[in-house]
């Protein structure tokens, strides 16, 4: 996976998160979906994202060379 991916899937989850924050603000629901439902997709969308780049920077070979 390249690393623009991850930051793909971190901005995807950080306009979900938008998305949810606005409907909670305005007391919005659409159907069964709610702004907190909304709010939790978004998070998980983001730590996911963090989680892969983390992933990225630590299998990286010029990580090992920056840390000495």
């Amino acid at each position: 996976m390249k690393t623009k991916h991850a930051l793909i899937i971190f901005l995807i989850g950080f306009l979900i998160n938008i998305v949810g924050a606005f409907c909670k603000i305005t007391h919005w629901s659409f159907g069964p979906i709610s702004a907190n439902i909304i709010l939790a997709i978004g998070s998980i969308f983001q730590t996911f994202g963090v989680l892969l780049l983390l992933y990225k920077l630590f299998t990286s070979p010029k990580f090992k060379d920056f840390l000495n």
